[in-house]
């Protein structure tokens, strides 16, 4: 009975493992008729060492396509480990090609993974050091395809641009911005190794392309740009500033035609400079008091309230205002006197702007400063906007109240007052500034995105725009702007010297000297702001210092914008010594005796004795001090 018992048990256990052995069996047979391929993928990849394959970056053009960054195909090195029989053997001509520490590439080269990149020595190497790794045909070592983030341009829009890691991900600037857009997918290169390290004949290589990064085409204008990047290394160079900057725009759209910071750097060596250079896109980030160049503000928002008549209504500056207790002076000795409003514009006169501020009340003056953008970011398509500091009105005072109308205590962003600026001569409408024109397609070029100018807000009316357009070209003609007067183009202006806060008090020697303006005013097509942060100079003027240098740009860049001169422009008011200009009289046809005109040089060239041409043209204006002219002679007939 026992032996009966047992011998069911056995049957039974017997039967049981058949069945468990027919079910695997059957599984095994399932899997290999009907997922044979997914099996072998599975194997594949266990096998398989991938060699990356970088994707190329895209590019970033300026407004007319001129490249500004883009990727270069290169080569870099990486390796097998289980591969290697000599790693000390090939550590050594490693590091004799790569000029790399040879321990350190020992130690990489025999690391326990199945393949390792060799960085930084064999990352973006030479031609040269590629072919010297060819030859040698180590072992273990190959080649593979990378990019390298190159800017033709070096220093030309750095912090703007920003640059790339070593993995070649955007750090910083615009490649920051638009890393997900710019970044390209990699491709593979997947060789099949046994486990020993050893290639397996029986399978192919696989390749998978690699991608390509969409291009940003930005609104920088490259010509614009080289003009503004000229005058201040030029600035630079003169007066060693701290920091200078500049910003250009359209005031019609908000697009961002030109950006300067100094002191700048090169984006393909980075890491040479220090993180406070190549972090701070000055024109967005840096924040200060805006000095004179607020009272731009200030009188538009009071004529848009139709306070005063500014070519009728007057204020006596007798040099200073009382408020509250505080006494607050004119940079002139004594004032101004008797002036129209217009002219406390042109003179820059602070009293006469805590007038303004007075009829404004706190109420108007807070609105208007609000409404035009001060105190909160832009919104500009850039990584690093600071938001500037305007008090709270709770916190604000008579004293407050004062000196915000001027441009004290009251800190902003250069991007901020080239948008406010920008409202107040383009009609009175407040734009977002923008970098970006469109993201396209790297191969077709097409744009994907296209981004648009944005309406804001209307901000001051358009009869108040025409006046300020008027009494800016005012200000250059006959106030603190003179400088920058240009014959034949209307430009407006309006200086700024502001006294930097040190440690709680305002400095007596460190300002921040500059000059918002925009041309032509009779139909504004850019708005450019220049400043230096602590020149060395004796003569401490927005004016003095840096209207000369917005001139020499507009000298360029106005005929670049295809303006025409014209006749009809606010004349500029002499102040002495300044005498009228010269205007070259015309000497065609006359005889070399009858070349003579007060205040010009003449150079003769040629032995006849009468004039067949003359450099330059008959009309053309010199300054006060004069000229020279070339007199080309022949000898033509003269009846």
């Amino acid at each position: 009975m026992i032996r009966g018992s047992v011998k069911v048990r056995i049957t039974k256990i017997f039967l049981c493992a058949l069945l468990i052995f027919t079910c695997i069996i059957a599984k095994l047979g399932y899997e290999q008729i009907f997922h044979h391929t997914d099996i072998m993928q599975k194997a594949l990849n266990l096998w398989e060492r991938d060699f990356t394959i970088a994707g190329l970056r895209g590019s970033i053009l300026d407004k007319n396509h001129n490249v500004l960054a883009h990727d270069i195909p290169s080569t870099s090195v990486m390796v097998v480990p289980a591969q290697i029989k000599k790693p000390k053997e090939t550590a050594e001509k490693l590091a004799q090609v790569l000029q790399g520490d040879e321990q350190k590439l020992y130690e990489t080269i025999t690391k326990h993974v199945s393949t390792q990149k060799i960085q930084p020595e064999g990352r973006l190497i030479s031609n040269e050091q590629a072919n010297q790794l060819e030859a040698m045909d180590l072992e273990g070592v190959y080649l593979v395809q990378d990019s390298l983030r190159n800017y033709p341009k070096h220093n030309y829009l750095a912090q703007v641009l920003g640059f790339t890691g070593i993995d070649n991900q955007g750090l910083a600037g615009l490649e920051l911005q638009y890393n997900d857009v710019l970044s390209a997918k990699s491709g593979a290169l997947n060789i099949p190794f046994d486990a020993k390290g050893h290639n397996v004949e029986l399978y192919n290589e696989s390749y998978e392309a690699p991608g390509r990064g969409m291009d940003v085409v930005l609104t920088i204008d490259s010509k614009i740009q080289d003009i503004v990047e000229r005058e201040l290394n030029n600035l630079v160079k003169r007066y060693k500033p701290k920091a200078a900057l500049a910003l250009a725009m359209n005031p019609k759209t908000g697009e961002i035609l030109a950006m300067v910071s100094k002191p700048d750097f090169d984006p393909n060596n980075y890491q040479e400079y220090p993180k406070e250079i190549y972090n701070r896109n000055l024109p967005i980030w840096m924040s200060y008091e805006p000095g004179s160049t607020f009272k731009s503000v200030t009188f538009a928002s009071a004529l848009d309230l139709h306070l005063f008549d500014m070519f009728k209504d007057t204020y006596l500056d007798r040099g200073y205002e009382m408020v509250e207790g505080a006494r607050i002076k004119s940079w002139k000795a004594g004032g101004h006197g008797l002036q129209t409003f217009l002219q406390v514009l042109e003179n820059s006169s602070n009293p006469g702007f805590v007038e303004i501020s007075r009829r404004m009340g706190l109420e108007n003056l807070y609105e208007y400063v609000m409404r035009f953008g001060f105190g909160t970011k832009t919104g500009v398509d850039m990584p690093g906007e600071s938001s500037g500091i305007m008090f709270a009105k709770h916190a604000m005072g008579p004293v407050e109240q004062a000196t915000v109308a001027f441009g004290q205590g009251i800190s902003v962003t250069p991007i901020q007052l080239v948008t406010a600026f920008s409202a107040i001569i383009n009609g009175g409408i407040l734009y977002k500034p923008y970098i970006t024109k469109s993201i396209n397609d790297p191969i077709t070029h097409d744009p994907i995105v296209e981004v648009k100018p944005t309406k804001q807000r209307r901000v001051i009316s358009e009869e108040t725009s025409k006046q300020m357009r008027y009494a800016l070209e005012s200000v250059v003609a006959n106030g603190g702007g003179k400088p920058a007067y240009l014959e034949g183009y209307q430009i407006g202006g309006k200086t700024g010297t502001a006294q930097k806060a040190e440690n709680g008090v305002y400095s007596h020697s460190n300002y921040i000297l500059s000059f918002l303006s925009a041309a032509p005013m009779n139909d504004p097509q850019i708005v450019l702001y220049v400043a230096a942060d602590s020149p060395n100079n004796d003569i401490l003027y927005g004016g003095t210092v840096i209207a000369p240098i917005v001139k020499a740009c507009y000298e360029d860049i106005l005929p670049y914008l295809g303006i025409e001169k014209v006749e009809k422009q606010i004349p500029k008011k002499l102040v002495w010594p300044e005498t009228e200009n010269i205007v070259l009289q015309n000497f065609v046809g006359k005889r070399k005796e009858e070349v003579h005109q007060e205040g010009v040089t003449f150079t003769f060239v040629g032995d006849g004795d009468v004039v067949m041409e003359q450099l330059p043209a008959a009309g053309t204006s010199f300054s006060y001090e004069g000229g020279e002219a070339w007199i080309y002679l022949g000898n033509d007939n003269v009846h």
